[in-house]
């Protein structure tokens, strides 16, 4: 039986090529299972999100829509993090992890986002700093500090 996580990285490695290699400059952030039956794809783009895009990315994954609801959204202020190039962006900023395996004895993380290195993350939380491989990773996100 496969995982919600296994799902949805085998949802975004199908649908993160087709919608960035269709749309320039988008950039598929992560896909979430809402439900076993809906998902939403978070996108960016540099000129922004709007609806008109939103619209263009639901007409590239109509396909998708006999088994899913497809929901698209931008990232919104709890930006998703999934590949390294998202983690490097948001170093220094404080952030929530999610991880499909205890890492130093636990499976959930907040704390401020030290370091995004090539195989894992640092994150400073409580007094020590943890490391973090990026395949451990399931669930990263900004905190809203705003």
């Amino acid at each position: 039986m496969t995982t919600t996580y296994e799902r949805e990285r085998r949802l975004a490695q199908e649908i993160a090529p087709r919608v960035e290699d269709e749309l320039p400059g988008v950039d598929v952030l992560a896909v979430e299972l809402l439900t076993p039956t809906r998902f939403c794809v978070y996108v960016d783009h540099p000129a922004g999100v709007d609806h008109a895009l939103c619209e263009r990315v639901t007409n590239l994954l109509r396909d998708y829509l006999r088994e899913y609801t497809v929901d698209v959204s931008s990232p919104g202020l709890a930006r998703p993090l999934r590949k390294p190039r998202h983690f490097a962006s948001a170093v220094g900023k404080r952030v929530l992890l999610r991880t499909s395996q205890p890492v130093a004895g636990r499976s959930k993380f907040k704390g401020l986002l030290k370091d995004a290195g090539e195989e894992s993350v640092t994150l400073g939380v409580e007094e020590a700093d943890v490391t973090i491989p990026y395949d451990a990773i399931v669930r990263g996100n900004l905190i809203d500090e705003g």
